[in-house]
């Protein structure tokens, strides 16, 4: 059975992909330099840039499938930053996927490549970094996760995000929000 919301479970996945891309591709050139054959050592980070781009592209499916009743609880705006963010992750782990492909290659275009893409991994995790904050924001600041915990009628209020969990201190959401007010 899938969860519901499924946006939530799957965004994890480009998250870890983009933070680890840069680990793969420098144990690969690390293994290139130490003798091994570019194009067999190249094939995991061109594999896990593939398996980002797809699980880029679910996570965006996903959330745009499910951004019109979490927009009720949040508003617009917050929204539609974050969309715009994971848009333009999803056209740079394309793009990254190609660069790394073009690493297979031999010669100086595959040293290019594989030297360009160490470097654009890096950027792409500094991006996967920006649009998993906006997210947590939506989340912790927004109140979206209200959308699938609030009773029917709640009309939007963070009051059952609020009372599921204890605040940091310890207190029910609920009355640290009283005490608050």
């Amino acid at each position: 059975m899938l969860p519901n919301p499924l946006h939530p479970a799957i965004v994890h996945f480009p998250i870890v992909l983009a933070l680890l891309l840069p680990l793969f591709i420098g144990g690969a050139l690390w293994s290139i330099r130490r003798g091994a054959v570019a194009r067999r050592a190249w094939l995991v980070p061109t594999a896990v840039a593939a398996a980002l781009v797809a699980s880029a592209w679910l996570s965006v499916e996903t959330g745009e499938a499910q951004s019109e009743r979490v927009e009720r609880v949040v508003g617009e705006a917050p929204l539609d930053a974050h969309e715009d963010l994971a848009e333009a992750f999803l056209t740079a782990s394309a793009a990254m996927a190609v660069l790394t492909g073009l690493g297979l290659l031999g010669g100086k275009p595959g040293r290019t490549a594989r030297a360009l893409t160490g470097i654009g991994s890096l950027a792409l995790a500094g991006l996967v970094v920006r649009v998993g904050h906006t997210g947590g924001e939506l989340v912790y600041r927004h109140g979206a996760a209200s959308a699938y915990t609030a009773p029917a009628g709640a009309g939007g209020t963070h009051t059952a995000a609020m009372t599921a969990a204890p605040a940091p201190d310890g207190r029910h959401r609920a009355a640290a929000a009283a005490n608050e007010q």
